[in-house]
């Protein structure tokens, strides 16, 4: 008997329950993913280089996803007159990529295997970490995919070759995905300050095909032209730094940039983007909520992810 416009059965309140990702179906067999979109969580910070934490991020993000998980079928935006996500929209998640402690080759290992068993079930995979350094192995992993260019939106460019010969650490990934000859070329978003990369760091990614801009600059052209800087027909692959954000909305991240995005000023490129785009995959990193006790990080990490993939579906389907 159907009550009030909903139907029978367990109300099923966000709180309630095992909290994956949007408290959607987990799938424990990596060989049997039959979905649009598979979350995979990278809990491996060993590449921070100043406070520990983001291990804790796909826990995080996963719990606060369930605030925006009341089973309905879909979310209607009022402003857009859409309703994002509805039921015919199949995501799952996949659980964690193992992580071997104080081994990063292993670690990484482990997290391309995961991204790759979902692009083999021809599925977009959406990573969340971790330090920024998962970023390698996931875009290791498209490696047979096909031309992609990078949309990166964090505080730091992240394009440190070598330092006392660490090269996968989470100063390193922009360089590594530079190197593919698969990556055609990087848009660099919100980087600002005192950074994790030097001068000749930011030489070699123009040269390396970057185009680099920082939150002021953003503002400055807006989200539509912001946009239009990216190459006219490319394939995303986007990767997400929380720390992207001002640590006023965003204070669970390792290394907090005053100066940051605000919500909407992300979420309205990511909707262009994902209308002009094909979306091949979405990295999130860097949350740690030990430092944030009010959860708001976390919070920000899942309903920016729920948002993507609403735009990322819609657009497929229009």
């Amino acid at each position: 008997m159907a009550e009030h416009g909903y139907e029978s059965g367990r109300l099923d309140l966000p709180f309630v329950g095992i909290p994956t990702f949007g408290k959607r179906p987990h799938i424990a067999d990596w060989t049997s993913i039959d979905a649009d979109a598979a979350i995979l969580g990278a809990p491996f910070d060993a590449g921070t280089q100043w406070r520990p934490g983001a291990r804790f991020g796909p826990r995080g993000v996963r719990e606060a996803s369930t605030l925006f998980s009341f089973g309905h079928a879909g979310a209607y935006d009022h402003e857009d007159d859409v309703t994002y996500l509805p039921g015919d929209v199949r995501i799952v998640d996949i659980g964690d990529a193992d992580i071997i402690h104080t081994d990063t080759m292993r670690s990484h290992a482990n997290i391309e295997t995961g991204v790759r068993a979902i692009l083999a079930a021809g599925a977009l995979p959406v990573t969340i970490g971790g330090d920024h350094s998962i970023n390698i192995p996931c875009v290791n992993a498209f490696d047979d995919q096909g031309d992609i260019h990078i949309l990166q939106i964090d505080a730091h460019l992240d394009f440190v070759d070598e330092r006392h010969g660490v090269r996968f650490g989470h100063g390193n990934p922009m360089r590594r995905a530079a190197e593919k000859g698969f990556v055609t070329g990087l848009t660099q978003l919100g980087i600002r300050n005192v950074s994790s990369t030097a001068k000749e760091g930011y030489d070699d990614a123009r040269a390396m095909g970057a185009d680099i801009l920082s939150v002021r600059q953003v503002r400055a052209l807006g989200a539509v032209a912001t946009a239009a800087r990216i190459p006219r027909g490319a394939r995303l692959y986007i990767t997400i730094d929380i720390d992207a954000f001002c640590p006023s909305i965003a204070p669970g991240t390792g290394t907090p940039s005053h100066g940051g995005f605000l919500y909407y000023e992300v979420l309205e490129l990511l909707q262009i983007v994902a209308r002009d785009h094909e979306v091949t995959g979405i990295d999130l990193v860097e949350v740690a909520p030990v430092y944030d006790p009010t959860d708001s990080t976390s919070i920000l990490a899942a309903q920016l992810l729920l948002n993507m993939l609403g735009f990322i579906f819609h657009a497929r389907q229009a």
